[in-house]
């Protein structure tokens, strides 16, 4: 009697999709004024231009950050608070760190700040 050779199962195949792909990635944004100003109680015209801090923070909540945005009164709207991991990056408990005033490329940590210049771009002004 001759052998049967057996095939297995049967396996179709199937195209891959786009979403196998297409990796969704954070945008990367132009603003009218620097990604610092944020960070800065007088940033965008003292809250009377075009804010853009809601902005920035969405870049940085589609990167993973837990971000929280407050208005300081009469002036700018801020980002008070940045959390990676249940850890907040903004250094509340350094002694010498005055919230709103300080640049934040000196408290925040480098590779923050390496991800904001990537992917916050200034609009060029004319004037």
């Amino acid at each position: 009697m001759a052998p049967v050779l057996s095939a297995g199962p049967l396996y179709f195949y199937s195209p891959p999709t786009m979403t196998q792909f297409y990796k969704p990635s954070v945008p990367v944004i132009t603003i009218q004024g620097r990604w610092e100003e944020a960070f800065d109680k007088f940033g965008f015209d003292d809250g009377d231009g075009l804010v853009e801090t809601d902005r920035i923070a969405d870049v940085l909540r589609l990167a993973g950050y837990d971000v929280h945005v407050e208005r300081w009164g009469i002036h700018n709207t801020v980002i008070a608070s940045i959390c990676k991991d249940g850890q907040e990056l903004i250094p509340y408990d350094r002694s010498n760190y005055q919230f709103g005033y300080d640049e934040p490329r000196d408290f925040l940590p480098a590779e923050l700040v390496q991800f904001l210049d990537d992917h916050v771009v200034t609009r060029c002004r004319w004037w």
